[in-house]
């Protein structure tokens, strides 16, 4: 039984995913559920006799979340339409998705001004209460508590909602997250600032102290709702990939029917049809050719710069370009049958089977919420039982709220909530200032953790464009500059695609090219012309020739093509992608540190074991699909390894969303660096070493942030609750746990920020 891929609506938290896990877990009938918090997708196994969507629906959508039933199982016949919602990874179109990314930003931008002017106010007036030598705000307490007020009902009330509703669940169904543990501190900080503001008498009957907790409900649902704009906004960046995949499809074909060419939509294209391709154009769907012979830029699919020739007979890829002859060939796949589409159902499946990864403050709060709340309630309760008939009512009831607002101020997650973003923002930013672009801080933390890279091979351990690399006289009569001469003067009239890089070789050896007449190009096969009066001819090699010098070229996964001059073999040109010069140092770096590389490559097996000999890797996988690339991977990753991806081509995408590191050289498609969790600017792959110091880096500052904004809260609860009381007659005064609070923060700012003078 195969569990099917829903949709899901309503998460807006990483322990929201496990909250849906946890409750269909627990249904008869559900064998097994995937929640997927970044697509927003589940895969579920269950036993429809026993179990249905509607009925596992009662048990979350109470919770607020709902499983949508609309989800394709299978892709759809055609691969066109505007909205492409499935494909795309949203739950809802396109625009509704935007829309909600737009509200997102308006709180942002509303409250963050407030959050930073709160926070200055609040440290000034914590200061001046601590030391003698700093002035008092210069407004009346009364007048500033007003205005705070003021400025903190649009601030809880709309700005916070999630966080309210998140404690309206944790009442109702004992489910509790991030939302519930800011939402509780929040509440309780904003009812009873709202009680000694509006009723003073209160405050006075009780013998509380003046200080409210307006300026704390401002700056944590402030810095808090930033956050979560940003996690908004990286997430939708999911579809990306995707989207932009759908876009490499023709959007029309030229078909024979009834003798006559017409274009059509791609969307009309059937099994059989007879497709006219012309030189420059894209193949619009899988087929096998009829007539003509061409070179077809199959990098999409392999990843090699080199064009494949294609003959009559040969099977041609949807999306694929036309270089060079005209052809006509029948169609064969179409829709969703397509390899394009198969790659595009391989990166969607590889980014939902992910298993979600838990936020570790996520985690924490799920414990961290239930004990604050029963040590504020026992500490209240405390008071009231005990204090009463040992100190009065009076001072009990004072003590017994001040205990309870304490503990609950002390530990309002502000701290908890920069612990991890802080330390992130500015690992990112010093990956940036080093060329290596993050995109999500999943990817960061997981990169530590890598013990295998499997590397593509064209543009990314090699420049990605075909270059000379050997000339080989034949002829004595002819200088090897002669045979240069002559092969760029012809070649600067071809189509072919290696013809650039012959004429680029032959300028940069000085020569002037000269003028070629009668020229004639053979499809399939070369080109000849007349050179300064001699016949020149390019042509492919003989099969199964005996010649030595171009069998070593050749098992050196080197392209050659014989010049001839006036008929006789003069040389052999040969051209291949080569090295980046960091590539061999780069892959030693990183055996150096004990990562196993793995070369991974849709290239043949010669030109691929050689790379890999140049630069010391061992394992070499050649000759591999897309889907097959992604499958590889995760083979890996069953056998218990921590696997990254390094990539730049259309085909790697699906290799790159599978591994649990993506990298994407910059130089490479949009599609691989949207696929992929890291960029590396300019290609350099010396950067790999270098983002992996700076992950293990990040990652230890945000354990160290963990920690600070523990600490404070493992000494100060306590303190809080009233323990010190019956020994040393000490109750901390809801100011001291308001200063606890933000040097908290200021204990985390200030050891993220350490990062930025990291050597990588």
């Amino acid at each position: 039984m195969e569990g099917k891929i829903y949709r899901i609506e309503g998460m807006h938290c990483a322990s929201c995913a496990a909250i849906i896990d946890k409750k269909l877990g627990k249904l008869e009938g559900v064998e097994s559920t995937q929640v997927n918090f970044a697509t927003e997708k589940a895969v579920i196994d269950f036993d429809e006799t026993k179990v249905t969507v509607a009925s596992m629906n009662e048990e979350i959508t109470k919770l607020g979340y709902t499983i949508v039933e609309d989800m394709p199982q299978g892709g759809s016949n055609e691969m066109s339409g505007t909205d492409h919602s499935e494909h795309l990874g949203f739950t809802q179109s396109k625009t509704t998705k935007e829309r909600e990314l737009q509200a997102y930003k308006t709180k942002a931008e509303f409250a963050l001004p407030l959050a930073l002017f709160m926070f200055v106010i609040m440290m000034w007036d914590i200061t001046a209460r601590t030391f003698s030598q700093i002035p008092n705000l210069p407004v009346s307490m009364e007048l500033f508590n007003i205005i705070s007020m003021v400025l903190a009902v649009p601030v809880m009330f709309w700005v916070g909602k999630p966080f309210i509703d998140g404690v309206t669940r944790f009442v109702q169904y004992r489910v509790a997250n991030m939302d519930t543990l800011i939402g509780i501190g929040t509440l309780t900080a904003f009812t009873y600032s709202t009680i000694l503001t509006l009723v003073p008498q209160v405050r006075e009957l009780f013998s509380l102290p003046e200080f409210v907790y307006f300026d704390v409900v401002i700056v944590v649902i402030g810095f808090v709702t930033i956050g979560k704009y940003l996690e908004t906004r990286s997430k939708q960046k999911t579809g990306e990939a995707i989207e932009k995949l759908l876009a490499l499809q023709a959007k029309t074909a030229l078909v024979i029917r009834d003798g006559k060419e017409i274009e059509i939509s791609i969307s009309e294209v059937i099994v059989g049809d007879v497709i006219v391709v012309k030189p420059g154009g894209k193949i619009p769907v899988d087929g096998k050719i009829l007539t003509g012979d061409t070179a077809i830029d199959e990098s999409m699919i392999t990843g090699e710069s080199i064009p494949v020739d294609k003959k009559v007979g040969d099977v041609v890829v949807g999306s694929t370009i036309n270089k060079q002859g005209s052809i006509t060939y029948t169609a064969t796949k179409v829709g969703s049958d397509t390899l394009l589409a198969h790659i595009i159902r391989m990166v969607e499946e590889a980014q939902g089977s992910k298993a979600p990864i838990q936020a570790l403050v996520d985690k924490i709060s799920s414990v961290f919420v239930p004990v604050v709340l029963v040590i504020a309630f026992s500490s209240l309760l405390a008071w009231l039982l005990i204090g009463i008939p040992l100190i009065g009512s009076s001072a009990a009831i004072s003590y017994g709220i001040l205990s309870f607002v304490g503990v609950l101020v002390i530990a309002c997650p502000c701290a908890l909530g920069l612990a991890t973003p802080t330390a992130i923002i500015v690992g990112v930013g010093k990956g940036a200032s080093n060329g290596i672009l993050v995109k999500n801080a999943e990817s960061l933390q997981m990169l530590s953790k890598v013990d295998t890279i499997v590397m593509d091979k064209t543009g990314t351990i090699t420049k990605g464009v075909p270059e000379v690399t050997d000339v080989v006289v034949l002829d004595p009569s002819y200088t090897e500059e002669k045979v240069v001469l002559y092969a760029g003067s012809i070649e600067k009239m071809s189509e072919h695609p290696l013809a650039e890089a012959i004429v680029t070789y032959a300028k940069k050896s000085g020569n002037q090219l000269s003028k070629a007449d009668a020229f004639i190009a053979h499809e399939g096969i070369g080109v000849e012309a007349n050179v300064e009066g001699v016949h020149v001819m390019i042509s492919k090699p003989e099969k199964n020739s005996k010649d030595s010098k171009l069998t070593t070229l050749e098992e050196e996964g080197k392209t050659v093509v014989v010049v001839f001059i006036d008929k006789k073999k003069a040389g052999y040109i040969a051209l291949a992608d080569t090295l980046k010069d960091v590539a061999k140092e780069s892959v030693q770096t990183l055996r150096g540190m004990g990562i196993n590389v793995i070369l991974l490559t849709g290239d043949n097996e010669r030109a691929a074991r050689h790379i890999g000999n140049q630069v010391g890797i061992e394992t070499v996988i050649a000759g591999v699909l897309p889907h097959e690339k992604a499958s590889k991977v995760e083979s890996l990753q069953q056998d218990g390894h921590i696997v990254a991806m390094a990539g730049d081509g259309i085909n790697d995408a699906p290799a790159l969303t599978q591994a649990d590191v993506g990298i994407a050289m910059g130089t490479g498609t949009d599609i691989a660096i949207e696929s992929a969790g890291i960029t590396l600017l300019h290609g350099d792959i010396s950067k790999i070493a270098k983002a992996i110091k700076l992950s293990k880096l990040t990652l230890r500052t945000v354990k160290q942030n963990l920690f600070w904004a523990f600490i404070y809260n493992i000494v100060g609860i306590p303190v809080a609750a009233g323990l010190l009381y019956p020994f040393w007659g000490i109750v901390l005064n809801p100011v001291f746990a308001g200063l606890a609070m933000a040097g908290s923060s200021v204990s985390v700012v200030g050891n993220a920020l350490r990062l930025k003078s990291k050597k990588l």
